[in-house]
């Protein structure tokens, strides 16, 4: 039933036809409310809390994946270039903790903790807390390690957590779907909020004003054991399965084909628990998956599961203009 709901959402929200338009009065109400919402914390009438270092958010104004995670990895491995000792808090989205905050390692259980935190920990061996409160993971994460800056995995809209800088990603290929707030469109802020932002980072094709990010990868790993990298053209000739349970799964279906594999694709919600069940499709085939759904699935993958693990490039002007209103590390 899940995976009919995700894909009804994607082709109201991105599709041509117009038939979400009729839930655009419930939209307006949402709209209203989180508008409101950030008004009563920019006039102090919420309280925003600060931690003692600059906070740097990477968010998005849309439900669904824009490429946030990497972003967030390319920025903690540029800062530390920088001199910066880097820190990470994350929702801990989809976890089942019986307790927050969390610290994270790359060892850690996704499915208590959420993908991304263990995902953002294997990636940059660096602190990493998840809550589902930001101020708390914030006060955790400082209190136990020596970080002089903090960058936010999503968290636009957690206002309680005062920062320095904002950076929304978006897909540069949906954009904003129909423009719509919930649950006419994909938006969890009206697309004005944009305006607001230090910077836009665009995953594709960006405009006048926006940064360009792409995300590069060619070395499958194997989930088991992500020490052995083939490339894919040693895997066995004949179709592949492509499993992926990402907010939108396309552009990582594409990046194999362009790699000149012949997929079968098996396309899941964002964050799905995954089961052994649902990566074994008994023919023998190998089965590549996202990095993401990689570190769910590494307990009972077997040698025919392999991951595509990408990196971010960014517009070198994003980290020069970044680190230039950041200033020198303490």
């Amino acid at each position: 039933m899940e995976r009919i709901v995700f894909r009804l959402l994607d082709r109201m929200w991105y599709g041509r036809g117009g038939w979400g338009r009729c839930l655009a009065p419930l939209s307006l109400p949402y709209a209203a409310s989180v508008r409101v919402r950030r008004v009563l914390f920019r006039r102090g009438l919420r309280t925003s809390h600060r931690i003692g270092v600059p906070v740097v958010v990477v968010g998005n104004i849309a439900v669904g994946g824009t490429g946030k995670t990497p972003l967030v990895v390319w920025l903690v491995h540029r800062l530390r270039a920088h001199g910066y000792r880097p820190g990470v808090i994350c929702s801990g989205y989809r976890g089942h903790s019986r307790g927050w905050p969390r610290h994270v390692g790359a060892d850690s259980d996704p499915a208590e903790v959420g993908d991304e935190a263990v995902l953002v920990a294997k990636r940059c061996s660096c602190p990493v807390v998840a809550a589902p409160d930001r101020v708390s993971a914030a006060r955790t994460l400082l209190g136990n390690a020596d970080c002089d800056i903090l960058i936010s995995d999503d968290g636009l809209q957690h206002y309680r957590l005062a920062r320095d800088i904002e950076i929304a990603v978006l897909d540069g290929q949906r954009r904003h779907g129909t423009g719509w707030c919930f649950p006419a469109g994909p938006l969890r802020e009206p697309v004005s909020r944009l305006e607001s932002v230090d910077f836009v980072v665009v995953k594709g094709e960006a405009c006048e004003g926006e940064y360009r990010m792409e995300l590069s990868g060619r070395l499958l790993r194997q989930a088991a054991d992500d020490s052995v990298a083939i490339d894919p053209a040693e895997l066995p000739a004949g179709t592949v399965h492509a499993v992926a349970g990402i907010g939108n799964p396309r552009p990582f279906f594409r990046r194999l084909r362009d790699l000149g594999l012949r997929i079968s694709p098996h396309a899941f919600p964002d964050h799905h628990p995954f089961s052994s069940h649902d990566i074994e499709f008994h023919d023998g085939r190998p089965v590549i998956m996202t990095e993401k759904d990689a570190v769910k699935c590494r307990r009972f993958a077997t040698g025919r599961h392999w991951y595509l693990p990408v990196d971010a490039e960014v517009d070198q002007a994003l980290e020069t203009e970044l680190v230039a209103r950041l200033g020198s590390p303490a």
